[in-house]
C-alpha cells in the first residue's frame, strides 16, 4: 500500500495485518510494517497508537521523543518504542527506515527489560544481521507470500533478544553481575551462602551488589537463593524417595522445620502435600 501521509516519498510502501487468535495468545505479531523514505521536515506526533514500534534507520537521521527519552538515531541503529504512550518523531534532512508496529503477550515485558538497561535506542553488535530480521518481516508481505505467524514471531523474537543482550557498557558476550552471581548460587545453593560472599565473588560491596542484582533480575539475592532451593526440593520430592529431612539438608536448609515453613510460604502447601499431589486433569 502507498502512504497518504504528507512528506512520505511515493516510493515508500507499507502493509497491514490482522493477527489470528492463536498469534494473539502466544506469538509476537506484526500489525503494520513498511519501508518509508521520509522527506526533509517530516514530523509526526501521537498521543497513542496501540502497539510497540521497531524502526531501523538505513539512511539519514531521525529524532524521537517519548517521556524521558529524547534520542537521535543514525544509520545502523534501532528504535524500540512504546507507542501506547505519547510520542513523536521527526527528521530535518530526511531519512530512510524499515519499521514494524507489533504486539504480543510478552512485548511489554521485553520492552520494560530492554529499555531499563539501555534506553530506547540500540546498536546491535551485528547490525546487518539484526536488520535482516526486520527486513524479512517486511519482505514476507512485499512478496505477497503466505504469512507464517510462527516464523514472523521468531524474527521479532530474535531481534528483541539481541536488544536484551546488547549493552554499551560491556562486551556483548561478557556475563552481567546477576549472571555471574546466579551461576555461583546454582553451584552452591546446598550450603550456607552469605550476601558478603556473593558480593565479594561479584567484586562489589554488599549494598551495591544487592542493588544491581535486583535491578537486573527483579529479585533480591536472598529471594533468588530461596527460589533455587525450593526448585531443587520440588524436583527431589517428585523424583526421589528421600525423606523431607534429607531433602531439607540436600537443598541447603538448616533444619526440617525451617524447610517446611519456607516451602509452604513459597508454594502454599507443605512438602508432603506437594509430593502426594496428583497432576491436574
Amino acid at each position: 500500500m502507498k502512504s497518504c501521509e504528507p512528506q512520505i516519498d511515493p516510493r515508500s510502501d507499507y502493509y497491514v495485518y490482522a493477527p489470528s487468535l492463536t498469534a494473539k495468545e502466544i506469538f509476537f505479531y506484526p500489525l503494520q510494517c513498511g519501508h518509508f523514505i521520509y522527506q526533509p521536515g517530516y514530523t509526526l506526533s501521537r498521543e497513542n497508537f496501540d502497539s510497540f514500534l521497531l524502526m531501523y534507520v538505513e539512511r539519514g537521521e531521525i529524532t524521537v521523543k517519548s517521556g524521558e527519552y529524547n534520542n537521535t538515531l543514525s544509520p545502523g541503529q534501532f528504535l524500540f518504542l512504546d507507542c501506547y504512550q505519547p510520542h513523536s518523531y521527526a527528521t530535518k534532512e530526511g531519512c530512510e527506515c524499515l519499521w514494524c508496529h507489533f504486539d504480543g503477550v510478552l512485548a511489554r515485558g521485553y520492552y520494560r527489560t530492554a529499555t531499563a538497561q539501555n534506553g530506547i535506542v540500540f546498536t546491535p553488535k551485528d547490525s546487518y544481521l539484526a536488520r535482516e530480521k526486520i527486513k524479512a518481516v517486511c519482505d514476507m508481505f512485499q512478496r505477497k507470500a503466505p504469512i507464517k505467524e510462527p516464523l514472523i514471531s521468531k524474527y521479532l523474537n530474535d531481534l528483541l533478544t539481541s536488544f536484551l543482550l546488547h549493552s554499551p557498557q560491556k562486551d556483548f558476550d561478557q556475563a552481567s553481575i546477576s549472571e555471574t552471581a546466579t551461576a555461583f548460587i546454582r553451584e552452591n545453593f546446598a550450603r550456607e551462602i552469605s550476601i558478603e560472599e556473593l558480593a565479594k565473588y561479584a567484586g562489589l560491596s554488599p549494598w551495591h551488589f544487592i542493588r544491581v542484582f535486583k535491578q537486573e533480575t527483579g529479585l533480591t539475592p536472598h529471594q533468588y537463593l530461596m527460589d533455587t532451593r525450593i526448585a531443587a526440593a520440588k524436583y527431589l520430592l517428585k523424583n526421589s524417595s528421600l525423606s523431607a529431612k534429607n531433602i531439607c539438608f540436600a537443598t541447603g536448609f538448616s533444619c526440617e522445620s525451617v524447610f517446611c515453613s519456607a516451602f509452604k510460604k513459597h508454594e502454599g502447601i507443605t512438602p508432603g502435600m506437594y509430593r502426594s499431589a496428583k497432576a491436574p486433569q
